[in-house]
């Protein structure tokens, strides 16, 4: 599960003054608030930014063709313009990048216009048909789609982590005008810090990220005490577990604050 591992920054665009700085604020104390690492400095490079404007496919069609990076993973033209479709009022797009065992940083991009050569130090097996004993060899392979990283080979826990590179959010302020920005700071907040699978489903716990989803029964206004469990679970995960164990860890930690520690 990406989370972050960079310090973010995030800067808000296309309000008022008062309100985008309300807005930045918003996200980087619930950040601080739930162990996000935040970056101290006023003036450092944005990789979380909001963005409010009136037409928002337009932004992503410029986005696709001059930073198609900030789309997130794709192969190809298709794909890519797929991915900069608008279909919410808020809608965010995630730019991932992968933590191996040793810290190597790689960003995840399908792009494999990069070629390059690997080379392997490669023994055969003793006791072959013939009887020719065991040799060492060295071979190059080309791979022009390779990425090299480091695990450490465990089935339980490789090693390798997910990590969030930049965090783009575009909002349509036209369709908003019913939410307070309070409540749209929290919105954004939930969508910078992490990826949720759908913004159209409902989820089951009171959460702030109903508030755009149709038809749900419960819409809270601020960000939730579950929310915040859930992003605190999520910043606590230990590094280079598998899929199935980190959303085991968020369960566990979940319940021991939303039910344990309230004495449930």
């Amino acid at each position: 599960m990406a989370r972050w591992r960079l310090k973010i920054c995030p800067l808000t665009i296309g309000l008022g003054d008062k309100y985008a700085k309300y807005v930045t604020q918003r996200v980087r104390d619930i950040a601080t608030a739930v162990g996000v690492p935040v970056n101290p400095d006023p003036g450092c490079r944005p990789n979380v930014e909001v963005v409010f404007t009136t037409t928002p496919q337009g932004l992503m069609d410029n986005v696709r063709k001059s930073q198609p990076l900030f789309l997130g993973y794709h192969h190809n033209a298709m794909q890519a313009e797929e991915l900069a479709k608008v279909v919410h009022p808020i809608q965010a797009w995630y730019t991932t990048e992968t933590l191996d065992i040793n810290g190597t940083r790689q960003v995840d991009t399908g792009d494999c216009g990069v070629g390059g050569t690997t080379t392997l130090n490669t023994q055969t097996n003793a006791g072959t048909e013939n009887g020719d004993a065991a040799t060492a060899g060295v071979y190059q392979l080309t791979l022009p789609c390779a990425v090299v990283v480091r695990s450490n080979g465990s089935r339980a826990a490789d090693g390798m982590n997910s990590g969030f590179y930049n965090v783009l959010i575009v909002a349509e302020p036209a369709k908003l005008y019913d939410h307070e920005v309070g409540a749209l700071a929290d919105y954004v907040t939930m969508l910078a810090l992490s990826e949720p699978a759908s913004l159209g489903i409902c989820q089951e716990l009171p959460s702030i990220s109903n508030m755009l989803a149709p038809n749900c029964p419960s819409v809270p206004s601020r960000i939730t005490d579950g929310d915040l469990a859930y992003l605190r679970a999520l910043y606590k995960l230990p590094g280079g577990q598998f899929l199935s164990a980190q959303r085991d860890y968020i369960r566990r930690g979940m319940t021991q604050v939303q039910v344990t520690d309230k004495g449930g």
